[in-house]
C-alpha cells in the first residue's frame, strides 16, 4: 500500500480547489457577483443597510429600544428589496450551488476515507465496522 505525506495529500487539495474553481457553478458566481458590484441601486441599498446596521449597533448600546427597533424594520426593508432584485437573487443561487459543491466533495472524501478505513482493516462496510471491531465482537471471542 503506497504512503502518501502530508505535503503529497496538500498539494492534491490544491489541484482539487483549482479544479472545483474552474467549474461553471464558480463562473456563474463570479458573473453573478460582477452584476451585483456594477449594480448602482443594489450598492446604494447595501450602504445603507450597513449604514442603518451601524445606527442599530449604537441605539442597542445605549438601550434605546424604539429607536432600534424602528432602524431594524428599515434594515429588514431593504432586505426585503434587495432579495427581489433578480441579481440579487442569482447571486444567492450561485452561492447555494458553489457551497453544496463544496459540501458534496467533504462528503465523498470523508465517506471514501471512513470506507477505504473499514476495508483495509477487514472490516464490514454495511456495519460500519473496523476490522478489529468485527474481529473483537465476533463469536468465540472473549468479549
Amino acid at each position: 500500500m503506497a504512503k502518501y505525506t502530508k505535503d503529497d495529500i496538500m498539494k492534491n487539495a490544491e489541484e482539487l480547489a483549482r479544479m472545483i474553481a474552474e467549474t461553471e457553478e464558480v463562473d456563474f458566481f463570479k458573473r453573478a457577483e460582477a452584476q451585483i458590484n456594477e449594480n448602482q441601486k443594489v450598492r446604494e441599498m447595501i450602504a445603507s443597510i450597513k449604514s442603518l446596521q451601524k445606527q442599530a449597533v449604537n441605539f442597542q448600546h445605549y438601550g434605546k429600544e424604539k429607536a432600534l427597533k424602528m432602524v431594524e424594520e428599515k434594515i429588514e426593508k431593504l432586505e426585503a428589496e434587495i432579495d427581489a432584485i433578480p441579481v440579487v437573487q442569482e447571486f444567492k443561487q450561485s452561492q447555494t450551488d458553489v457551497n453544496d459543491l463544496l459540501q458534496i466533495v467533504a462528503s465523498v472524501i470523508s465517506n471514501n476515507v471512513t470506507d477505504h478505513i473499514i476495508t483495509s482493516t477487514g472490516g464490514d462496510l454495511l456495519r460500519g465496522e473496523t476490522g478489529s471491531k468485527v474481529q473483537s465482537t465476533s463469536p468465540g471471542s472473549c468479549s
